[in-house]
């Protein structure tokens, strides 16, 4: 069991799928869902304060290399694309829009994103990394909502 849970959490920390996919493999693999979200949650969390305080510096530095330039370009695109996302959502709040923009589970959004989004725009760090924790709990209750819904419709076929 141990090794599941590591793989929760492993794949919680993963750029793009997160917990969105970790979640759900818990719930696939009969986890218990308390611990298995916690872990979830914990694992999509930990990158987050070294995303917003390092990642953009690395993500300028590289651009114009040779063999990562590409990739690391298009972070910083996605990162701007994520900022103007923001920005254009915050007519209920900069802080709100980051939060729903992490936690509604969609292609392309997540605590990455709106992570490095909120370094971006300059944010508050105590404050983005709050609101990026509630995003992240909104998605994983989503996910875990969902993760259900699913797994229990195929059980009903078996």
């Amino acid at each position: 069991m141990f090794k599941k849970y590591l793989l929760v959490f492993l794949i919680s920390m993963v750029p793009l799928v997160e917990l969105r996919l970790a979640v759900p493999y818990a719930v696939g693999a009969g986890l218990p869902l308390v611990p298995s979200l916690i872990i979830s949650v914990v694992g999509n969390m930990l990158p987050v304060p070294f995303i917003f305080l390092f990642a953009r510096k690395v993500l300028e530095w590289g651009k114009d290399k040779k063999v990562i330039g590409g990739f690391f370009r298009w972070c910083l695109e996605k990162g701007e694309k994520g900022g103007r996302k923001l920005e254009a959502k915050a007519g209920m709040g900069l802080y709100v829009a980051l939060l729903l923009f992490v936690g509604i589970p969609l292609p392309g959004t997540g605590a990455w994103t709106g992570t490095l989004a909120a370094s971006f725009l300059n944010m508050d760090f105590k404050k983005s990394v709050l609101y990026v924790m509630l995003g992240v709990l909104l998605a994983g209750a989503i996910m875990l909502v969902a993760s259900l819904g699913v797994f229990g419709a195929v059980s009903l076929v078996k």
